[in-house]
C-alpha cells in the first residue's frame, strides 16, 4: 500500500467526492431495503392478523402476498438505480481520477 500511485489516488478531491457520494447512495438504498424487510418481519411477528386479510372478500389472495413481492420488486429497482449511478457518474469520476493519476 505504500505505492505513490495510491498516495496520489487518496490526494485527489475527485477521489474524495467519489467515495462520499457512492458511499451515501449505498448506505440510502441499503437502508430502504433493511428497514422494509425488517418492518414486514416485525409485522408477521407481532401483528400476522394484518398480512393474514385478504385482499377482497371473494380472494384467495392475503394482503402480506403483494408487500412480499412489493420489497422483492423494490429491492430489485434499488439495485437498478445504483447500477445506474455507478455506470454513469461514479464511472465518470473513475476515469477522471485515473486519468489524473496517471499522468
Amino acid at each position: 500500500m505504500s505505492n505513490p500511485v495510491y498516495a496520489r489516488v487518496r490526494q485527489n478531491p475527485k477521489f474524495h467526492e467519489l467515495v462520499k457520494k457512492r458511499s451515501r447512495l449505498a448506505l440510502g438504498l441499503s437502508a430502504i431495503v433493511l428497514v422494509s424487510y425488517y418492518t414486514f418481519m416485525m409485522v408477521v411477528a407481532f401483528a400476522p392478523q394484518v398480512l393474514r386479510a385478504p385482499l377482497s372478500e371473494e380472494s384467495a389472495l392475503s394482503v402480506g402476498f403483494p408487500i412480499g413481492a412489493a420489497i422483492i420488486v423494490v429491492s430489485w429497482l434499488l439495485t437498478g438505480v445504483y447500477s445506474h449511478f455507478a455506470n454513469g457518474e461514479f464511472e465518470t469520476l473513475n476515469d477522471e481520477i485515473t486519468r489524473e493519476t496517471l499522468q
